[in-house]
């Protein structure tokens, strides 16, 4: 948004006069007072910056350590919108860009699905030099989870259970390369078989890491050191974890946890939260249990709440939790326009909290052991809540509900108070079939009322499958969307 001048006290007074006398005279004409224009809302804080990620807003998948899906950086500005997709046959779910400008893509080929991380040039989205990494188990290979650290390096662990930083530079030729800067083995706390879900740094430096089979831990690749905590049997961790001044956030299976370290970094359990799993995995999720990856936000702070989503059956719920306590703060029934059921991490800012429904998405690969879903099937039908906690913390409301067919993860933008994301609209437009053939648009969202308020096509068919990954934001109004075979760059004409 523009600064704000200050203004004198009487020219205040002066104003609000003004606006009441109008307000008055609409009223006595039946006229309807003036509606807010989109993106006017303003929200804040965020959580606070962590100094071992890069640029606030683009250097983790989900904006902050935090989690909580907002920028402070707008998206693209007012007039034509233009896009461009960059064909890499690879997944593409994680693009982070650094203090430098430069995206950086971490994307698994459809052939081989052997690790790739791709430089990217942020004039055109097109790939500069790629590196391959070790493939591992996750999702068949596919890594997800990353982030850049303050030096724009991109923090990972591989196939063979190894926390990398890989940087990029250019040679004494002049072209650019990626290349392994620096490397720690986890296997003595990663089990053979398991693999890294999600990491995160705290603000000691340390990277905490969360494995499936429900192994958490911290890592220093300063001095070699790590330590690990394993969580209770049976409770698998599905999702990527978030790091805030108070600890660190790991949703189970079963379960959401606050974690802190000792002074050894040895993990231990400040208060664990059991929630409502439902009777199985619902169609449109890629396990049983909650979809979110845990979300600080909070008015005060920034960090005085975890929010996440249950699996509650029929209807899934919004949890909000004190973030030093742990007690639960609301329990609200949300997505009951659509479909009732959650992968996404929830937009948290304020005392706002977005929902997205993924309920029936139609995933082409799942997860080895996911397990059936009850229903077997489901339409697509989408959906997007928003609840806001009550000033006095006394619980939430929901404030709105509206039927998006989000195939992407939100992102507010705090910058242009809108909501980005890209819709999968239906092939025959009123139905909620999905198709090969589905259109595919790149939308912004009014978070005061759900409503759409503009859009931009970035194409037809599986090859803009958007597969509710997260799009990134560049400085200049730039949004970096990954695809099931690339990345698609948006931006004003």
């Amino acid at each position: 948004m523009s600064p704000r001048l200050p203004r004198s006290r009487s020219a205040r007074r002066t104003s609000r006069s003004a606006a009441f006398a109008a307000s008055l005279l609409l009223a006595l004409a039946g006229a309807p007072a003036a509606q807010a224009a989109p993106g006017s809302e303003e929200f804040g804080p965020l959580p606070p910056h962590n100094p071992f990620t890069g640029p606030q807003g683009s250097a983790t998948m989900h904006g902050d350590s935090g989690s909580s899906d907002t920028t402070p950086l707008p998206g693209p500005g007012d007039g034509p919108l233009t896009s461009t997709r960059t064909a890499l046959q690879s997944a593409c779910p994680t693009v982070l860009v650094g203090s430098d400008g430069y995206p950086v893509a971490l994307c698994t080929p459809v052939l081989g699905q052997v690790p790739t991380v791709h430089l990217l040039n942020p004039a055109t989205g097109r790939s500069l030099t790629s590196l391959k990494i070790a493939k591992g188990s996750l999702l068949g290979g596919v890594y997800v989870y990353a982030y850049l650290d303050d030096q724009d390096r991109l923090v990972a662990v591989d196939g063979e259970r190894a926390l990398l930083r890989i940087g990029h530079r250019r040679t004494a030729g002049g072209d650019w390369e990626l290349y392994v800067a620096r490397s720690l083995s986890l296997r003595d706390a990663v089990p053979e078989g398991d693999a890294v879900t999600g990491l995160s740094p705290d603000w000691e430096g340390r990277v905490w890491f969360a494995t499936g089979g429900g192994t958490v831990g911290t890592a220093d690749d300063a001095t070699g050191t790590v330590r690990s905590l394993a969580l209770p049997a049976g409770e698998q961790v599905a999702n990527s974890i978030s790091t805030a001044p108070e600890g660190t956030a790991v949703s189970t299976t079963h379960a959401t946890y606050l974690l802190t370290a000792g002074a050894d970094g040895t993990p231990r359990v400040a208060w664990r939260q059991a929630y409502d799993r439902g009777p199985a995995r619902k169609p449109g999720q890629l396990s049983w249990g909650t979809g979110s990856t845990p979300t600080f936000f909070g008015p005060a702070t920034g960090t005085d709440y975890v929010a996440y989503v249950d699996n509650a059956s029929p209807t899934v719920s919004l949890q909000v939790r004190s973030t030093r306590t742990g007690d639960l703060v609301c329990d609200r029934p949300v997505l009951a326009q659509g479909g009732s059921g959650s992968e996404n991490s929830p937009i948290g800012v304020g005392r706002s909290v977005f929902v997205a429904s993924t309920y029936g998405y139609p995933y082409p690969k799942l997860p080895d052991g996911a397990g059936p879903s009850v229903p077997a099937d489901a339409r697509f039908r989408g959906g997007l809540s928003r609840v806001d906690v009550r000033a006095d913390g006394s619980g939430c409301d929901l404030r709105w509900e509206n039927d998006s067919r989000s195939s992407a993860v939100p992102t507010l933008s705090t910058a242009d108070g809108l909501i980005h994301t890209v819709v999968r609209r239906p092939l025959i437009p009123g139905t909620d079939t999905t198709s090969l053939l589905d259109p595919y648009a790149y939308v912004q969202l009014d978070p005061a009322t759900g409503r759409e308020v503009r859009a931009h096509h970035l194409g037809v068919g599986s090859l803009f499958d958007t597969l509710q990954m997260v799009g990134n934001f560049a400085p200049g109004g730039v949004v970096y969307q990954g695809t099931i075979t690339g990345v698609v760059r948006i931006s004003a004409r």
